[in-house]
């Protein structure tokens, strides 16, 4: 994932910062428990398509 894209993308939702999870191949949403899914290096923001994470995921 290009750090230029990630300094630009926004959560579709809150307007909030997006981290990458390179494991997962997600943009996650700390805010809104929201994971973005990141198909062949394009991430897919649309909020249908999102995963909604685990309370153990948002809270470590």
């Amino acid at each position: 994932m290009d750090h230029r894209l990630l300094e630009i993308v926004a959560c579709p939702v809150c307007n909030g910062k997006l981290y990458y999870n390179k494991e997962q191949q997600e943009l996650i949403c700390k805010p809104d428990g929201l994971a973005y899914p990141v198909r062949d290096g394009i991430p897919v923001l649309l909020e249908v398509e999102a995963r909604t994470m685990t309370m153990e995921e948002t809270n470590p």
